[in-house]
């Protein structure tokens, strides 16, 4: 394979007898190229037409012309003729302008417009998921919201927050890209090299991070769906869920969950075993990132232990409560509910 080295790119090979190309903006004039336009290349690599593909950079109009698919660079953005830049002063798009049912409204880069109009195809390729299989929808959107929307940010220059940060942010994946490009004052300013470590590390993290949710995030979800369902089944009040097995990330999932199911009263506690096969009881959060609860467990039982804690509270076999009653255990599975339940009693009345 041959890779020839100017300010743009290209992916060209052979399919069915015609020549299919893709140029892409790699840079500046230097040859400098982000994280955005090799997230791009990646993405239209995994697609079976693009596989053998060679990449070319040229920012001659007349090589764009020439090609299938272009992306960030011509000024255009027509998804019809497949071309795909995001620098030109009249796009503004986002997510959810072009896709009105999803959220975000982040602008897109190159990688952005790529995986919307491409991606559902790759994670079909990577993941062997039918088409209409419903979690390859829930893979698309956490793929997006949790990879390739940061990328998209990074490269159109929008911060994360408003006002002046507390610390930098260095090691991210758009900064990791950009350290392969050569150094200024390097005498050396060829690309090709760096390009093809970026594009390997790229590559790698977003089959990583596909891995953990298609391996290890979904069967969570699976796990937490189930338990919000049978509630109603553990008590009257369905405001405690105990999960079928221990140590699954569920918080995300039951904010998600609650909304789509919707459950109409929050849920309060979630139930599950440890590593030593006792129970434990946690209390839901108000929200993902805040340490308040929507209910803590009874005040007078934070901080006591064992067999103080159970002369105090009356329920048998109590491991703990947690000083700031987020969490407490028990050795059976009655404990615990039965923990759960003495709280939601003694609850104020709204």
């Amino acid at each position: 394979m041959r890779i020839t080295r100017c300010i743009l790119s290209r992916i060209t090979h052979l399919f069915n007898n015609k020549q299919h190309l893709i140029s892409m903006k790699i840079g500046t004039h230097n040859g400098t190229f982000h994280c955005d336009e090799v997230l791009a290349c990646f993405l239209l690599r995994q697609l079976p037409e693009y596989k053998d593909a060679e990449i070319i950079r040229s920012r001659d109009s007349s090589v764009l012309s020439e090609c299938d698919v272009v992306v960030d660079v011509g000024g255009e953005y027509d998804p019809k003729h497949h071309r795909y830049d995001h620098h030109q002063r009249s796009f503004v798009e986002s997510f959810s302008t072009l896709c009105p049912e999803k959220r975000w409204v982040t602008k897109l880069s190159s990688a952005g417009l790529i995986y919307l109009h491409f991606g559902k195809r790759v994670l079909t390729h990577l993941t062997q998921l039918k088409s209409d299989d419903k979690n390859l929808e829930v893979l698309y959107d956490k793929m997006y919201e949790n990879f390739v929307e940061e990328v998209d940010a990074v490269d159109n220059g929008i911060s994360q927050c408003d006002g002046e940060v507390r610390y930098s942010i260095t090691t991210t994946l758009s900064a990791r890209v950009g350290h392969l490009n050569p150094h200024w004052n390097t005498r050396n300013q060829e690309t090709q090299e760096g390009f093809h470590k970026a594009m390997a590390l790229v590559g790698e993290e977003f089959q990583d991070r596909l891995d953990y949710y298609m391996n290890a995030w979904l069967p969570a979800r699976e796990i937490v769906q189930q338990a919000v369902q049978t509630r109603y089944q553990v008590d009257p009040s369905g405001e405690i869920v105990v999960l079928s097995q221990g140590g699954c990330p569920w918080k995300e999932h039951l904010f998600t969950l609650e909304k789509e199911l919707n459950v109409d009263v929050n849920i309060k506690f979630v139930m599950f075993t440890d590593q030593n096969n006792h129970w434990r009881i946690q209390c839901v959060p108000a929200g993902l990132n805040t340490f308040q609860n929507r209910l803590s467990l009874l005040e007078e039982w934070q901080g006591i232990r064992d067999d103080a804690l159970s002369e105090l509270s009356g329920i048998p076999d109590c491991i703990f409560v947690h000083a700031s009653g987020f969490i407490g255990g028990n050795k059976t599975r009655e404990g615990a509910l039965e923990m759960a339940k003495r709280t939601l009693q003694m609850a104020p009345q709204p």
